[in-house]
This record gives structure tokens, sequence and C-alpha cells, in this order.
């Protein structure tokens, strides 16, 4: 990743907006599609304290449609519903509902995403989604608000190819949860030390990322998976194009490089385990700069990595991004998981590796900054840069 793709100073696609102003205390109505879900239920309970979206409209299927939020939702949070939200109607996951909200964020499974998800941006919605429907999209950005903010700029184009051409509609969609977690401290090590050319990613999911009710009891307790259905290929792929740039053409038609310029090959590993939420990844990366960075080196820049979702002002980002532990035995999920919310990533175990260069534990909330987080910073973002206006 080049480091100056999210530098607001250097990439002139990030000023390309006007800057959003919140001074006024302006609300921004939003609507949660796929609500009953685990994933739709972790958006309520952010965006029920949130200081600029309030929530307005609620959707699901229409076995739940009519009937109120605490009837229709099997909760599963460890806080209560949200009171605002217990006595509001759910309702079916159509655009005429929604005509009121500036945001959709979905939480929808892939198998009823992609057509909904289609019909909103169709009705000049922006939808923030959780789903992989569109992620391999050439026109959707693959946002990982600490990473690659600046690939937002290819949502004129989006909307230009649209049939018929969008104002306000377009699609943004956030990664896989695991590959959102290691992500965040690969393009911190890129932007300090240069292009990583290999890596080996070696996940422990918690059951949480397979949705409710999810893997049997049966099949996961006293166990150890090792295979989850098409995740190995979605963090490969989703890695280039995530910390890859942006290339235009000789016509100006904007397009993902997949980390051409520096090719990247990454062989991932799946597991899932009986953890409840956080996924644990181990990580092993080779610098295309020789000498590689000591330990030491890669400690510091993990520390200061500091992306521009904060300096932009996103009341959602983390005061720390990246949380490095120098303890030998962390970091855990179930101590490290919560901490800051979930919006941060944990790192832990950096050291010489003897096959590549360096290796290391990361730590995510799959469920805070690994889906639900993710999509309502990419909306700040997309807000302070006047990409939504309310």
């Amino acid at each position: 990743m080049d480091p100056t793709d999210n530098d607001i100073s250097t990439n002139p696609s990030l000023s390309r907006y006007p800057r959003h102003n919140m001074q006024d205390g302006k609300q921004i109505k939003v609507g949660v599609l796929g609500a009953t879900g685990t994933v739709g239920q972790r958006f309520i309970t952010l965006l029920a304290a949130h200081p600029w979206f309030t929530l307005h409209t609620l959707g699901a299927s229409s076995r739940s449609a009519g009937k109120s939020y605490y009837k229709a939702a099997t909760w599963k949070q460890t806080t209560p519903i949200p009171p605002k939200v217990r006595e509001m109607i759910v309702q079916e996951c159509k655009p005429e509902y929604f005509a009121d909200c500036a945001i959709v964020f979905s939480g929808l499974d892939a198998d009823a995403a992609g057509d909904i998800e289609a019909a909103f941006r169709a009705a000049e919605l922006a939808v923030f989604s959780n789903a992989k429907n569109y992620r391999r999209d050439p026109n959707v950005p693959l946002i990982v608000p600490f990473v690659n903010a600046s690939h937002m700029s290819i949502i004129p184009q989006q909307r230009a190819l649209h049939n018929p051409p969008l104002k306000q509609g377009f699609i943004v969609t956030n990664a896989n949860c695991a590959t959102t977690g290691y992500v965040i401290p690969l393009a911190a090590l890129e932007k300090a030390f240069g292009p990583i050319e290999s890596l080996i990613v070696t996940t422990m999911q918690a059951v949480s990322g397979a949705g409710y009710p999810g893997i049997s009891s049966l099949d996961i307790m006293d166990n150890v998976v090792p295979y989850i259905s098409g995740e190995e290929e979605k963090i490969e792929w989703e890695t280039l194009k995530i910390l890859g740039g942006m290339a235009d053409s000789d016509d100006g038609v904007k397009s993902f490089d997949m980390h051409s310029r520096h090719p990247l090959r990454v062989s991932a590993s799946c597991n899932r385990v009986p953890v409840i939420d956080g996924h644990t990844e181990c990580v092993s990366v080779r610098f295309a700069v020789r000498p590689p960075p000591s330990p030491q080196q890669v400690r510091e820049a993990l520390t200061a990595f500091a992306p521009d979702a904060r300096a932009l002002g996103c009341p959602s980002a983390p005061r720390h991004t990246i949380t490095v532990h120098e303890e030998p035995d962390r970091p855990q999920p179930r101590l490290d998981r919560y901490f800051q919310d979930g919006a941060g990533v944990s790192v832990g175990r950096i050291r010489q590796c003897q096959v590549l260069d360096i290796k290391f534990v990361v730590l995510a909330n799959n469920v805070s900054i690994g889906a639900a987080t993710s999509s309502i910073i990419n909306a700040e973002i997309a807000v302070l840069k006047g990409i939504i206006t309310g």
C-alpha cells in the first residue's frame, strides 16, 4: 500500500468532497436492514447512542415485519434492547419504508442482500453493507476505515455507470471479519516499511462469525473445525483489494490495482473455535525491502499508527487503532475483545520469523470492528467528506 494513499495532505481524492460540519447538531436519519440478526443487533446497540445518527427505520424479513422490535428479535447482546428501539415497528426491507433515511446499514445475510441492496441504491440511498455480495464489484469500494478510505473516490464513477445514473445512491462494503482484523496492522507495517511481498495467516474464528443460531454445539464444543466455507479465498482476495491502490486509465476510468505495483502473495488457513466473540489470527510476513525491520521497530510502528478516520473527527474511531501488548500471552479474546468497545485491534507476540521476517498475533472483535463498527465509521467518513449530505 502506498503510504500516501490515505493521507489527506498528499492524496487529493480525500479532499474531493467538501468537509461536512457536524457542529450544527443536525441528526442524520438512518435505517438498518437485517435488524433482527446478530450484526443487525450490534448496529442497533452502537447506533442507539450515536451522536450524529438517529435510528429511524428497522427492516427484516416478512415474518418479522409489522411486529414491535422486541417481539421480532431474539436479542443476543449483553446489554438490553435500547428503550427507543424496543417498540419500533419492524418493516419489510423495501426502499419505500426507508425514504426518509439518508443512510442504510445492511446486516443482511448474503442470500438476501444482493437484490435488496441494489434496490436501495437504485432508490438513491447510501448503503453501507456488511454482506459479501458487492465486495468484488469493480466499482464498489471495499473499505476498512483505518486502511483505505481513499477508495471512496470511486463512488462518483459507481453512480455515473449505474443505469440510470444516480445522484446520491451508492454501495460501500466492509470486509470479511477475519480480513478486517489483520489488514489494519498490515497497513501500518506497509506505511512504515514499504510493501509486504508475502504473508501467511492462520485464523481462530469465533462462533458468532457464523451468525445465529450458527454452528451446532455438538460440532464446536470440545472441538476445533479446520474449515470455514469460502473464508480462505475471501481473505486472500480481499487483502489485495484493500491494501492495493487506485489506478486511472487514459480515459479517466478508475480501477482497483489489487496491489499489482508490488505483487503480494497471501496464504490463509481458517478455523472455527469455541469462542463466542473475537477472532485471533497468527500472521507471518515478509517485506520487499531488505533488510527487514526488527521486532522493536515493528512494535513502534504499530503503536504510532494513526489513521485519518480519527483525524477527520469520526466519533466511533477508537483512541488507539492498534494496541500493542508486551505480555507473552496476550492478546486473548476473553480479556481483550471489548477494549474500546471492540473498535480497535490488539497485537502481541511480535517476534522474528525464521521462515519469513516477522510474526505476530492479532485479535479483533468480529462483530464490532469486524462488522458493524466498520460500517458505521465508513458512514462517518462519508459524511465528513461530504459524500453524504444528510
